[in-house]
C-alpha cells in the first residue's frame, strides 16, 4: 500500500544501505554543480573588521577560518594558531565590515585585550598582516545581498527566462515555483494554475537566463508553441506588459549567472550526421542529423527516423558542449549498442552504407569537445539522480558501466520500471549521496529498502546543544558563538571544503603519486558524509589500504567522542573493516584534520579546511623523513591502564551479542603495539618503510599468526597456570593437585581494586619483584581483570617463565571474583 511504502521511505538510512550492499558512494567532489552552489562568496583566509566583544565601540582585524552557509569562524588577528579565541559570527546580524571600513567611517581599531601584551606596535603589525592580504567582499557584507548565497536570492515568486530547447531559439518567461538546493521547479508565466508544463532546472542550466536576456541578444521573447494555444496574442501580450512592469520586484540579480558555464563556437554545418542521446529519454543512442544552424553558438538536432508515416519528431536545441552527441562510430569504437534508426532496414547498422545512402557527411572529430575520464566515477557507485521520465522523482542511482565522461546508471525505487539511462559526469540532474536528505526532499528509495524496523529504544548520547540559523538571529548577544558550539545550517550539520594540499609531505604510509592524483577538495556538506569520504580517499591511496585503516580506527585511548563510521580497506583479494570516530561539527574539523595527518605521519597540512597555495606553514618540504618522523610520529607507549568509560570489558562480554545475518568474510583490522622508539628511518616513499609491498605480507601473515595463537590459548587453558623454581619448565602434576588447595579468599570485590590495591596483593605473592611495572602503567583492578598471558608477554615485556608464573596468580584472582562476587 502507500502508505507502508511510505513508511519504509522515511526509514531509509543511506548509510546502512551502504553497508548492506557493499557499494561505496560517488566522491562529493565529482558533482562540481553541487560545489558550486554551496558557495556563499566568502573563503578561509579572508579578512575582515570585526567589532571586539568587549568594547562594542571598537574594531579589530578577524580572519576566517571556516565558512559554514551564514556562519563564519573568525580568530582576530594576533592569535596566530591559537584558536581558544575563535568565535562564530551570523553575517546578517554581527557587526562586519570590509578592510578599510573603520578608517572610512572614522572608526577606532584597537587590540583586543587578549593579545594587546602581543602586539607592541599597533600600527606596524597592521601594516605587515593586512600586506598582501584580500579582503571579504563588501558587497556580501553590506546591502540587499547581505549574508546570501545565490541560492537565497531565488526565492519562489522570482522570474528567470528559459530558452525552449524543443521548438526554436525562442525565450520564454518563467516563475520560480520551488528551489530544492539549486534545483528549481519552473512555471511558465501565464500558467499560474496549471502545473501540466512545469519543469524542473538547475539553477546553473547553460537555458536559463535572467529576466531581460532574450532583449539584449536578439532572440524573440514568446511562449513556447506547447502553450501558446492556450491563450490569445493579446491576452500573452498583457502578460508580457505586466513582467515588464514588476521587473524590479521579482528579478534576480545580475551576478547570479556569474559561475554558469559559458558556451563556445561550434563548427557544426546543417546535414552533417552524428550519434546522439535524446535527453528526454537518455537510454539509447542514435543516429542523428544536424537539422538547422542558427547563429555560431546554437544548432538544432534531429533523431533521425526513416518511417515515411511518422508525424513528430525528436528535435532539440544543442551547443558545442552539450552532452549526449557523438562523432559517427563513436559506439562501435567503444563497444556499445547503436540503435538503427525506425524504418531501418535490418539490424545490422553500418555506416559507411548509411552515410551513403542518405547523401550526407559525417560531422568531423573537431566538432566535438574532448572526453575525458579523469572524473571520480566508478562502477558500482552510489549516487542520486532524476528520472528522466518523471523529474519529480529522485532516486537512488548505481553506475553499471562508464565510457569516456559518460554514466550508465541504473535507477532504484523509480515508480515505473526503466532501462540504465546515459549520463554525462558534468549533469546537473546528478547529485551525491546524502542531497535529497540535505535540501529536505524525498528520495525514492530502492523497492526493497533497508530499515530497521526492530529498533525500538533510541539512545541518546549526551552533546551540546545545537544551534540553527534561526537561533542565532533571536538569542545570541552579540551575534557570536564560541567556537566549541555545533554548528547547523538548515537543520544538518556543514562541514568546510576540506582541501587536499598535494605539496605537502605525504609521511610513510601515503603513497605520494596516488596523493597527487585525489581531488582538490571534498564538500562542503554534511560532516560525518564529507569526513568519511575523505579518509576513504586518503586509506586508497596508501601503499598499503589495510595498514592505514588500522591507524585510523578507534582507538581506546582516543577522547573525541565523535561519531563512529565503518571504514573498509581492499587488499590483495581481501576486505579489512574497521570503526574509525569523526566529528560531526564545522568547528571541530580543522583540528580532525590536523591530528589525523600527525596519526598517519604526515604534514598536518596535508589536508584540512585550508588551502596551502604557496608554502606550507610547517616548512614540512625540507624535512628529511627521519626527522619528519621524529617531529610527528613518536607515540607514547601504549598503556594498560583503566578502560575509557569507567567501565569493566568484563560487562561487555557477558551481554548477549545481537544476531546478525550472515554477511561477507572481512579481516578485521588489529591495532598493532608501538613503542616510542620505532622511529621509522627508511626513505620517504619506500615500500620498507610506509607499508610497502615488502611489508604487507608480514601484516598479513600477522592475522593468521594470531588466530594460531587463539587456537594455542584455547588448548592451554585446559591446563591451570602453575609455577616452578625452573621459569621455563612445565608444571608437574603435583603442582597441578596443590593448585586446587591454594584457592583465594578475598576481602573485596577486584574490579573495585585501586592501583594500590593491585600492587598491595602482587606484594604478597611471590611477583613482588612485578609490582612496580602495575604502578608505573596503573592497572588498576579491572585492568587486572583483563590480562591474560598474551597480553601480560607483550604489554609488559616478560619472558615466558615469569609471566606464566604471574597469570597463575591472575588467574585465581579471576576465579575467586566469580566464585565470591560474580553473581
Amino acid at each position: 500500500s502507500d502508505a507502508g511504502s511510505s513508511v519504509e521511505e522515511m526509514e531509509f538510512n543511506w548509510d546502512e544501505y551502504l553497508e548492506d550492499t557493499g557499494a561505496i558512494a560517488a566522491p562529493h567532489g565529482s558533482f562540481k554543480h553541487v560545489d558550486t552552489s554551496l558557495q556563499n562568496g566568502f573563503a578561509p583566509g579572508m579578512k575582515l573588521e570585526v567589532a571586539v566583544k568587549s568594547d562594542q565601540n571598537t574594531y579589530w582585524v578577524a580572519t576566517i577560518i571556516t565558512t559554514c552557509g551564514q556562519l563564519l569562524l573568525l580568530r582576530y588577528d594576533g592569535y596566530g594558531e591559537d584558536r581558544k579565541a575563535d568565535f562564530w559570527c551570523d553575517i546578517m546580524t554581527a557587526d562586519l565590515h570590509p578592510i578599510g571600513w573603520c578608517e572610512q567611517n572614522k572608526k577606532i581599531l584597537k587590540v583586543p585585550e587578549g593579545i594587546k601584551e602581543k602586539i607592541p606596535d599597533q600600527e606596524e603589525f597592521l601594516q605587515r598582516v593586512l600586506k598582501g592580504a584580500c579582503s571579504a567582499p563588501a558587497n556580501l557584507l553590506e546591502g540587499l545581498h547581505r549574508g546570501k548565497n545565490p541560492l537565497d536570492l531565488i526565492a519562489p515568486g522570482s522570474r528567470l527566462e528559459l530558452q525552449n530547447i524543443r521548438d526554436s531559439l525562442e525565450a520564454w518567461v518563467v516563475n520560480v515555483v520551488d528551489n530544492v538546493g539549486g534545483r528549481l521547479k519552473l512555471r511558465y508565466e501565464g500558467l499560474e494554475d496549471s502545473d501540466k508544463f512545469d519543469q524542473w532546472i538547475f539553477y546553473l542550466d547553460p537555458f536559463l537566463h535572467q529576466v531581460g536576456w532574450a532583449a539584449q541578444h536578439g532572440y524573440s521573447l514568446q511562449p513556447p508553441l506547447a502553450i501558446r494555444s492556450l491563450k490569445s496574442e493579446a491576452d500573452w501580450q498583457e502578460i508580457l506588459k505586466k513582467v515588464k512592469e514588476e521587473e524590479e520586484e521579482s528579478s534576480v540579480p545580475t551576478d547570479l549567472f556569474k559561475d554558469k558555464p559559458v558556451i563556445g563556437v561550434h563548427s557544426f554545418s546543417e546535414g552533417m550526421k552524428l550519434e546522439a542521446v535524446d535527453p528526454m529519454a537518455p537510454f539509447v543512442i542514435s543516429p542523428a542529423t544536424v537539422l538547422k544552424v542558427y547563429n555560431e553558438k546554437y544548432f538544432m538536432i534531429e533523431i533521425d527516423d526513416l518511417r515515411p508515416e511518422r508525424t513528430t519528431s525528436q528535435s532539440y536545441i544543442c551547443h558545442v558542449n552539450s552532452a549526449g552527441i557523438f562523432p559517427v562510430q563513436w559506439s562501435l569504437k567503444n563497444g556499445l549498442h547503436l540503435s538503427p534508426p525506425p524504418g531501418y532496414p535490418g539490424q545490422d547498422f553500418d555506416w559507411a552504407d548509411y552515410l551513403k545512402q542518405c547523401g550526407a557527411e559525417a560531422a568531423p572529430q573537431s566538432c566535438f569537445p574532448s572526453l575525458t575520464s579523469d572524473h571520480g566515477f566508478k562502477e558500482n557507485m552510489k549516487l542520486e539522480a532524476v528520472n528522466p521520465v518523471d523529474p519529480e522523482e529522485v532516486c537512488i542511482a548505481t553506475v553499471t558501466k562508464l565510457k569516456d565522461s559518460y554514466l550508465w546508471l541504473q535507477l532504484e525505487g523509480s515508480k515505473k520500471p526503466i532501462p540504465d539511462c546515459i549520463v554525462s559526469v558534468e549533469s546537473m540532474n546528478i547529485f551525491p549521496v546524502g542531497w535529497c536528505e540535505t535540501n529536505g526532499y524525498q528520495l525514492r528509495p530502492p523497492r526493497k529498502a533497508i530499515v530497521n524496523k526492530q529498533k525500538k529504544i533510541a539512545v541518546v548520547q549526551p552533546e551540546k546543544q545545537i544551534l540553527s540559523s534561526r537561533t542565532v538571529h533571536d538569542g545570541l548577544k552579540n551575534q557570536e558563538l564560541n567556537s566549541s558550539d555545533s554548528v547547523v545550517i538548515n537543520g544538518k550539520y556543514c562541514c568546510p571544503k576540506i582541501y587536499f594540499n598535494h605539496r605537502c609531505f605525504s609521511g610513510p604510509y601515503l603513497n605520494k603519486g596516488r596523493i597527487a592524483e585525489l581531488p582538490q577538495s571534498v564538500g562542503p556538506g554534511n560532516c560525518v558524509l564529507v569526513l568519511k569520504e575523505v579518509l576513504t580517499l586518503l586509506i586508497n591511496a596508501a601503499y598499503k589500504p589495510s595498514r592505514v585503516l588500522r591507524e585510523l580506527q578507534l582507538d581506546e585511548e582516543a577522547a573525541w567522542h565523535g561519531h563512529g563510521e565503518t571504514l573498509k580497506a581492499k587488499y590483495k583479494g581481501k576486505s579489512y573493516r574497521a570503526t574509525v570516530e569523526v566529528v560531526r561539527t564545522a568547528d571541530r574539523v580543522a583540528d580532525f584534520c590536523r591530528k589525523t595527518c600527525i596519526k598517519l605521519e604526515c604534514c598536518p597540512n596535508l589536508f584540512g579546511p585550508q588551502m596551502v597555495l604557496d608554502k606550507c606553514s610547517e616548512n614540512c618540504s625540507v624535512l628529511t623523513k627521519t626527522k619528519y618522523t621524529h617531529y610527528y610520529g613518536k607515540r607514547k607507549n601504549k598503556r594498560i591502564g583503566r578502560p575509557p568509560g569507567g567501565h569493566s570489558n568484563l560487562e561487555v562480554a557477558m551481554k548477549k551479542p545481537n544476531k546478525r545475518r550472515k554477511r561477507r568474510k572481512h579481516f578485521f583490522v588489529h591495532k598493532k603495539k608501538r613503542s616510542s622508539a620505532s622511529v621509522d628511518n627508511t626513505p620517504a616513499g619506500s615500500p620498507q618503510g610506509s607499508g610497502g609491498e615488502e611489508d604487507d605480507d608480514q601484516d598479513e601473515s600477522e592475522l593468521s599468526h594470531s588466530l594460531a595463537q587463539d587456537r594455542d590459548k584455547r588448548k592451554r587453558k585446559l591446563r591451570t597456570f602453575s609455577f616452578s623454581d625452573d621459569e621455563n619448565k612445565p608444571p608437574s602434576p603435583k603442582d597441578l593437585k596443590m593448585e586446587v588447595a591454594e584457592k583465594l579468599q578475598l576481602d573485596s570485590n577486584p574490579l573495585e581494586w585501586s592501583v594500590a590495591d593491585v600492587v598491595r596483593f602482587l606484594k604478597s605473592t611471590d611477583c613482588a619483584p612485578l609490582a612496580r611495572i602495575f604502578l608505573d602503567q596503573e592497572i588498576d583492578g579491572q585492568a587486572l581483570l583483563l590480562l591474560t598471558l598474551p597480553t601480560v608477554q607483550e604489554c609488559l615485556d616478560l619472558k615466558l617463565g615469569p609471566a606464566i608464573k604471574l597469570c597463575h596468580h591472575i588467574e585465581r584472582v579471576k576465579l575467586a571474583f566469580y566464585q565470591q562476587f560474580a553473581n
